[in-house]
């Protein structure tokens, strides 16, 4: 490695060495060769591009699927005096006009683009003018439709190759199989890739499954015992809500984050929490993802993880700065069967997706032979109301379409809207006087629509949201009161999803095509499942050799830190731990938290008490505790 690169790792991120891989891999990108970067979450895989990035002549595109990683990175960048910048969704086309212009006269080092703006014929024409000196394609595996995240805009990374054919590409991503390697390589068009790859063990992480019969309790427990940042994973949106109301009553400093917020919103809460202004984060999957904070101590999962791969990824938060650290998941017996409702009897079936193929086209009055390239916006759950569909299930069908190009699918909140003033300019300035929080509103849609009082006008939520410094959510609560107050005559309709068909419609034949798809990914899908099951009900073996195992690695030494480890070495008589809790019950009923705090492994207690209701020497009572026979 360079003299020149170890100055700048020193000056930019205040480092004297590079972590493992890490020289490799910068030294091949300089070399103008095409790269895999297998590296572990927290392994250091932007450096890998933002390093060479100062080095090279030009400016470096960066595709990534995440909004959070970007913005955050570009934050980071900016505040080390590196000229970066992203471009998201929600921006004006003069915006990315501008922003597109920088890249090209402006001296920027890094553009962060999503894949989805790869689509847009202006972005592609104005990367055409660009003097590109790398192309990196983070969380790669999303390329792959076996990755465990696939994202079918990524096929549109390709085209890149095609616009700068000389340009070296590094694909990157901290899981993935032989099987999605292979697919990376053949779908980003690599030429001859080398690949880097690290171990995934992690020596400074150690990973608990507890069965928790209370895992708020549980959760409590793990949170209370320390004060360095953690996230918390649940399922659903109002799990966040509700978890995170939960800590902050027993006096832990917590927020939470999901897709249903507002980006500013998120954003709000993400900086608190990286700010260490709250220890804790409680988030669903959606939350995490690029995430460079090095301090978090505790990731717990209060669910069952859907897959090994997501799992892992998600654990891999905790301890990147090398810390000692651990990864929680906590668990019940109730969890399996909510797992097999949640994640394989809504995996589509060839008759599934045929059924909802022609739903939608009927939907939509589509004729046999005809529809290609219509767009059509709707509200998803009238649809499923209509034909008394499965949400989540027909939802998966539609990703399953979208994948197979058979419709390209995407999820808008978008609110047609019209409206007609009912009274004069004189009653309207009269009514906000009495009402001057509706002001700033008005006053927007007055500027923008001048024939209002003359006609039913269509309007843009957005730019009178914009004008108004207001959500658009405040907008239309502003035209709901307008409409209640008899001031407009107001139109509404909402809309959360957006699909184009990309063929002719001709039902059977258009499914029976990637019937072979549909299969292999309802059979790769379960296997996914009894993966991360069998990895539960494996008590026996360490936990971070099984994680090896699963990604075609051998670790020979167990951790001596997880709860296999821990309760293989304190084991204790069977007599012991039976006449250490008969005695505690003779003091009276017990609940299970009483009872778990005597000094033994809480697994080892759990399997005790349960031996002791089988051999009907205690009893549960109604109010939940235990008590002798």
């Amino acid at each position: 490695m360079s003299n020149q690169a170890q100055d700048i790792l020193q000056q930019y991120w205040g480092h004297s060495t590079f972590r493992p891989q890490q020289a490799e891999i910068i030294k091949n990108v300089l070399a103008g060769s095409d790269s895999i970067a297998l590296l572990p979450t927290g392994g250091g895989k932007s450096l890998c591009y933002q390093l060479p990035a100062l080095l090279l002549d030009g400016i470096t595109i960066v595709v990534s699927p995440l909004i959070a990683l970007m913005k955050d990175q570009v934050m980071t960048l900016q505040e080390k005096g590196i000229k970066a910048l992203s471009i998201t969704s929600g921006i004006s086309f003069s915006e990315l006009d501008t922003l597109l212009d920088n890249c090209i006269y402006g001296n920027y080092k890094l553009l962060y683009l999503s894949p989805e703006r790869l689509q847009q014929e202006l972005v592609r024409e104005r990367i055409k003018l660009m003097n590109v000196s790398l192309i990196a394609v983070d969380e790669a595996h999303c390329i792959s439709q076996w990755g465990h995240d696939f994202r079918p805009a990524y096929r549109e990374i390709s085209k890149l190759r095609a616009l700068k054919p000389t340009v070296p590409f590094i694909a990157l991503t901290a899981t993935a199989t032989p099987k999605v390697l292979k697919d990376i390589t053949e779908q980003l068009e690599l030429q001859d890739p080398q690949l880097f790859k690290t171990s995934y063990h992690r020596p400074n992480l150690t990973y608990n499954v507890v069965q928790a019969t209370d895992k708020f309790y549980q959760l409590e427990t793990i949170l209370a015992n320390t004060k360095a940042s953690a996230i918390v994973y649940v399922r659903n949106r109002k799990a966040t809500l509700n978890t995170a109301h939960f800590l902050k009553g027993r006096g832990i400093s917590a927020t939470s984050y999901h897709g249903g917020m507002s980006r500013d919103e998120r954003h709000k809460q993400y900086l608190a929490w990286r700010n260490n202004k709250v220890q804790v984060m409680v988030g669903t999957s959606a939350f995490g993802m690029g995430i460079d904070k090095a301090d978090v101590a505790t990731v717990v999962h209060l669910e069952i993880p859907d897959s090994i791969e997501n799992y892992f990824q998600e654990s891999g938060r905790a301890g990147r700065a090398g810390q000692e650290s651990q990864a929680v998941l906590l668990y019940n017996e109730n969890d399996e069967v909510r797992l097999e409702n949640q994640f394989i009897k809504v995996i589509p079936q060839v008759a599934d997706v045929k059924k909802i193929y022609k739903h939608l086209n009927n939907y939509f009055q589509i004729s046999y032979g005809e529809g290609q390239e219509t767009l059509h916006r709707f509200n998803f759950s009238e649809f499923c109301a209509t034909y008394k569909l499965h949400t989540i299930l027909t939802f998966n069908a539609l990703q399953t379409l979208d994948r197979n190009s058979v419709i390209s699918l995407s999820q808008e909140f978008t609110k047609r809207a019209t409206i007609n003033f009912k009274v004069n300019d004189f009653a309207l300035s009269y009514y906000l006087i009495r009402n001057n929080q509706l002001d700033d509103v008005v006053k927007a849609v007055l500027r923008t629509y001048g024939a209002v009082f003359e006609q039913v006008t269509n309007i843009n939520y957005s730019i009178v949201a914009t004008k108004a410094s207001k959500t658009i959510e405040q907008v239309h609560q502003v035209l709901l009161t307008l409409e209640k107050d008899d001031i407009i005559d107001y139109e509404h309709q909402n809309y959360d999803t957006a699909i184009t068909f990309l063929v002719p419609r001709d039902d059977d034949r258009t499914i029976n095509v990637i019937a072979p798809y549909i299969n292999a990914q309802a059979t790769y899908k379960k296997n996914q499942v009894d993966a991360i099951k069998t990895y539960l009900a494996t008590d026996t073996v360490c936990r971070a050799i099984q994680l090896m195992q699963y990604f075609d690695e051998t670790l020979t030494t167990p951790c001596g830190k997880c709860d296999v480890c821990t309760n293989a070495t304190h084991q204790v008589s069977r007599t012991a731990i039976h006449s250490a809790i008969i005695d505690i019950l003779r003091e009276g009923p017990k609940t299970s938290r009483e009872i778990s705090q005597l000094d033994y492994p809480q697994q080892t207690i759990i399997n005790t008490i349960r031996l002791l209701l089988d051999q009907k020497k205690i009893a549960i009572l109604a109010n939940n505790t235990y008590t002798l026979l």
